[in-house]
């Protein structure tokens, strides 16, 4: 196997300094107070623009030279580098670099450029392709003119999905930087933060910058995850993803070319470029480097309840209760910090919260399970001898070190704290012992961990300061919150066992995630939830993602769906937002449209901050509340559709919940849609996200669409249209050409998984239709590996419905039935239907066209054919 390789001749004549255009320029001044002095002090070019251009920008010749031709490897290229240009950001770089170029799988490229001295990796496991490259789908262009700079393209179209001939190339002891030209403006990705819009704006200059943050979603600002990811549909319609594994403080800036400038101050540049050629199969192929979350316990597609300012185990019952009587589904209950003993982990207060167990124990007999928050900080000044979690601590070293050896301290809601290293051996070993104690004391079903970003209240280390060293001050800071390192955080010298905390930062909520799954998983001794605030890549292997401390307005409610596309992107299907919001008061109005919304977030809350009024959905009028139940009991009777979608995430990597554009690529409108979404290829949500708003303006890409509500077909077909929307209701949609599989709802998932199943059957242009569903016991821990589970698939042709069960491993199957069928879509009038050859009666056709099949009473193990006559 070989790729081709294009080695661009160099040009002779010396290049003459210009200004580069604006769209172009490589900021060579992006830290504070720029001028021409300083700038021309770099080596740089200064031309004046408009304000937000940068004015200072780096020559295009700047960067590194070719040494010779690329050196051919079993698997690639490696080229060395030499560099070419006198300018600098800061100093201190690196004279000669090495690129190497490892072509993994005829979709996977990897990038990897380092300066050969000792730097931090990212501890991340990148799962080997399916299969060794045979015929890549790209190919490599090398050029030294005016400097190094390579090109990936596309074999089939000549797309060059990845161009560094933007230039700016910079490789220093605290400062990398790379310029990516990108063929399209149609991009998405970056995060964690709170983007205006899913597709993002090349209209101007844009810093995004990344770095572990305990900060609430607002704009671009960095927040609590790191995912250096992102995704382009090229202009003919393929697409392909890149990822860069790096966890130091980075950025990416949006700049008109189209293209991204990156910059990260450690570690190296290690990119991966994913080739598609669909947008599903570029997240498929990222999951499948990364890792892929988890089927979650079937409890934990149920709808849940939290707050933050219960106060008192009478509060938290008044909660649920109302809950129940206004027929408003529950899975799960949590328990913040207001159960907590003088707010330490692993405790109840036994004065405001007594008889918890025995309540846990209560709503645990009535179908709803209870998750606790854990935070990581321990307290440090309580009396020894006193708090179990804190001497154990002690005992077995699991905390994070200043260099002089001693634990640093911190500030947060107990007081002041140690800090857990949980890349160390016995602070795994003492995470797990203190959760089997908690799990003697409380009666838990998951566990809920915050704070770890890490979280700090005040700079670095409360006691002692920070050092002044290259660590806590270094030369540049990408555009974060406060442009200062340890702002609420640590020091960035403190000790971790897997690197010092200016490299380790980001991935300290991604370290705590596995070793807290691996011990819940042991203790409950089947699946169960945990719930990570701060996320890395590959954190999807362990936790699930709530998306933070936002705020009850209507445009965070809109920015929760496209975080909630951005973490489909990420390889974490199963996240959600606070429905109604967590700071601020919500309303009434806000609180019904957002539950509405909410009931089909795949981690489907509500939770609410102290000092806020109660907004959990029976707290409202009976119109409010009734629109609640009835979002929710379509989420519930959807409940089998949504489970099989995460089976195809862990078995295939597909999103869960994702744009229109993954679906109908070629379709340029879908681009830019970001208010709407779907779930998997065949349900589409389309809520009201503005104040006063009783419609809802919806696109319907060019296929047969119908009414979740009574099988009408809409009458639009690649065109926007108006849909009314009144107070208590939310557009649902089935998409033709699938079928859906359902269960009759109930209050809990308990109870729903009892009932008979049902199918949904949407005929396409075709009059066809298919789909899939997966059942096991919702409860074993990875039930597609050990193959306990059950899957059949479903087909729709020339009026006959069949089945074909390709598993059936899980045995309480052959108990459960195939009850209902609601057929949409058929153009004529359905006069009779039989079941494997027998006629039955027991069907109406409505009005809108739908045919409605009940009682149908067939075992869901037996193979049937249904015939619509």
């Amino acid at each position: 196997m070989r790729i081709a390789i294009v080695i661009l001749a160099l040009c002779a004549a010396a290049y003459a300094q210009q200004c580069v255009p604006v769209p172009d320029r490589v900021d060579c001044h992006p830290d504070p107070d720029a001028s021409e002095e300083n700038c021309l002090a770099r080596g740089c070019q200064w031309c004046t623009g408009d304000e937000g251009t940068p004015w200072c920008h780096v020559p295009a010749n700047y960067g590194y030279k070719m040494v010779g031709t690329p050196e051919e490897t079993p698997n690639g290229y490696r080229v060395t580098l030499s560099r070419s240009t006198n300018a600098s950001y800061f100093g201190n770089d690196a004279e000669t670099l090495t690129a190497t170029f490892e072509v993994q799988s005829d979709y996977r490229l990897r990038i990897k450029i380092t300066d050969g001295t000792d730097r931090f990796e990212v501890p991340l496991k990148i799962n080997p392709p399916a299969s060794e490259p045979a015929s890549p789908l790209f190919s490599i262009e090398f050029t030294n003119d005016p400097v190094f700079s390579f090109k990936v393209i596309r074999q089939s179209t000549g797309t060059v999905v990845f161009d560094t001939s933007l230039g700016g190339l910079t490789f220093s002891d605290q400062f990398i930087q790379l310029g990516i030209k990108i063929p399209s403006t149609n991009a998405y990705g970056i995060g964690e933060n709170e983007q205006p819009s899913y597709r993002h704006d090349f209209s101007k200059f844009t810093p995004v910058p990344l770095f572990a943050r305990d900060q609430s979603p607002t704009g671009y600002k960095n927040s609590y995850g790191v995912h250096p990811y992102y995704t382009v549909i090229e202009n003919d319609g393929n697409a392909h993803s890149v990822v860069i594994v790096n966890s130091n403080a980075q950025e990416f800036v949006i700049q008109p070319t189209p293209g991204y400038v990156y910059r990260t101050i450690g570690g190296l540049l290690d990119i991966y470029v994913f080739l598609g050629p669909t947008v599903e199969e570029t997240v498929q192929q990222f999951t499948e480097a990364i890792g892929r979350q988890s089927i979650p316990p079937y409890f934990g597609l149920g709808f849940q309840l939290c707050r933050w300012g219960y106060d008192s185990i009478e509060t938290m019952q008044a909660t649920v209760n109302r809950t129940a009587a206004a027929g408003i589904p529950q899975d799960i209950q949590y328990g913040d910090i207001d159960i907590m003993q003088s707010e330490l982990d692993f405790t109840y207060d036994p004065t405001r919260f007594h008889d918890l167990p025995a309540y846990v124990t209560e709503l645990k007999s009535k179908g709803i399970k209870f998750i606790p928050i854990v935070d990581p900080f321990i307290k440090y000044d309580e009396p020894r001898g006193t708090y179990p979690a804190l001497d154990l601590g002690d005992q077995m070293d699991v905390w994070m070190k200043r260099s002089s050896g001693e634990p640093w301290i911190g500030n947060c809601w107990p007081g002041q704290v140690y800090y857990p290293d949980y890349s160390r051996n016995s602070t795994k070993q003492w995470w797990a012992i203190l959760l089997r104690e908690y799990k003697n004391l409380i009666d838990y079903d998951g566990i809920w961990i915050d704070m770890n970003e890490p979280a700090n209240w005040g700079k670095g280390d409360v006691v002692v300061g920070c050092e002044n060293n290259k660590y806590n001050n270094p030369p540049y800071v990408p555009a974060i919150e406060t442009r200062d390192l340890v702002d609420n955080t640590a020091c960035m010298d403190v000790e971790q066992d897997f690197g010092i905390h200016y490299d380790t930062h980001s991935l300290y909520g991604w370290s705590e995630s596995e070793p807290t799954t691996t011990a819940v998983r042991d203790i409950l001794g089947k699946r169960s939830i945990v719930v990570s605030r701060s996320t890395f890549l590959g954190s999807g292997n362990w936790v699930a993602h709530w998306l933070g401390d936002n705020m009850s307005t209507w445009s965070n409610m809109k920015a929760s769906i496209i975080a909630l596309l951005h973490f489909n992107l990420f390889g974490m299907p199963y996240a959600g937002s606070d429905i109604c919001g967590f700071g601020m008061n919500s309303n009434e109005e806000m609180c019904t449209r957002w539950q509405q919304l909410g009931a089909f977030y795949p981690y489907s809350r509500n939770h609410n901050a102290l000092g806020n009024i109660e907004q959990d959905p029976a707290v409202w009028g009976p119109e409010s509340r009734e629109s609640t139940r009835r979002a929710l009991l379509i989420r519930y009777t959807l409940i089998p559709y949504l489970y099989t979608l995460f089976f195809h995430h862990k078995t295939k990597g597909s999103t869960v919940v994702r744009a229109l554009f993954h679906e109908f690529t070629k379709d340029p409108v879908t681009h830019g849609i970001d208010e709407q979404m779907m779930w998997g290829s065949g349900f589409l949500i389309s809520p009201v996200l503005r104040e006063g708003h009783d419609s809802v303006t919806a696109y319907f890409p060019d296929a047969r669409w119908y009414s979740y509500y009574d099988g009408a077909e809409v009458n639009v077909r690649g065109a926007y249209t108006n849909l009314d929307a009144p107070f208590g209701f939310i557009n649902l949609h089935v998409r033709g050409g699938n079928i859906l599989p359902t269960q009759e709802p109930a209050m809990n998932t308990d109870a729903s998984r009892q009932n008979p199943f049902g199918l949904i059957i949407a005929l396409d242009d075709e009059s066809l239709a298919e789909g899939t569903l997966y059942y096991d016991d919702g409860n074993s821990i990875e039930p597609q590996d050990s193959g306990l589970y059950f899957l059949t698939s479903y087909t729709y042709n020339n009026g006959t419905l069949r089945n074909q069960v390709e598993r059936n491993e899980f045995s309480e199957m052959s108990q459960k039935v195939l009850n209902t069928i609601r057929l949409m879509g058929v153009d004529r009038e359905v006069t009779g239907m039989t079941v494997n050859g027998n006629a039955h009666t027991d069907f109406t056709q409505l009005p809108s066209g739908e045919v409605q099949v009940n009682n149908l009473n067939l075992t869901m193990v037996t193979p049937f054919t249904i015939t619509f006559q």
